[in-house]
């Protein structure tokens, strides 16, 4: 009922599984059944039991295994859309407070503009009065 894995056509990383598949079958059922302690027997010399009830019993094992794998697949798919969506908003603040921010600039440029303009105004209104003291103090001079 065993023949050796290499008749099977596999490569050496799908011998390996078989033979790690087999080995973890056996170790499942450790100091069960014969067939169990035949599997792990034959695993350990490069054979594959082919009978029905080892290759149902690896059947299951590598069913396990897969559903192992899709679980954790979905956990880690479920964790980068959680960093994803995280970093987007994270992202969003930082652009929103960036766009506040740029307002904010434009606001006290403006703001910067307006006194620029009013300290020009105030500039030209003092040398205004200034003229009008200096012929006040003239007129006062000659009276």
């Amino acid at each position: 009922n065993a023949i050796p894995d290499t008749e099977l056509g596999l490569t050496e990383d799908q011998i390996q599984l078989l033979q790690h598949g087999q080995q973890a079958v056996a170790a499942a059922a450790a100091g069960g059944s014969t067939s169990s302690r035949a599997a792990s027997r034959a695993s350990s010399q490069g054979l594959l039991l082919m009978d029905s009830s080892s290759l149902s019993a690896l059947g299951r094992h590598f069913d396990r295994v897969m559903q192992s794998i899709q679980q954790r697949l979905e956990y880690l798919v479920e964790q980068s859309q959680t960093v994803t969506l995280s970093v987007y908003d994270r992202a969003g603040n930082l652009i929103d407070n960036a766009d506040a921010e740029i307002a904010r600039y434009h606001e006290i440029m403006a703001q910067i503009d307006e006194l620029e303009l009013d300290f020009d105004r105030i500039g030209q209104i003092r040398e205004i009065v200034r003229g009008f003291r200096q012929r006040a103090e003239e007129l006062e001079r000659e009276l």
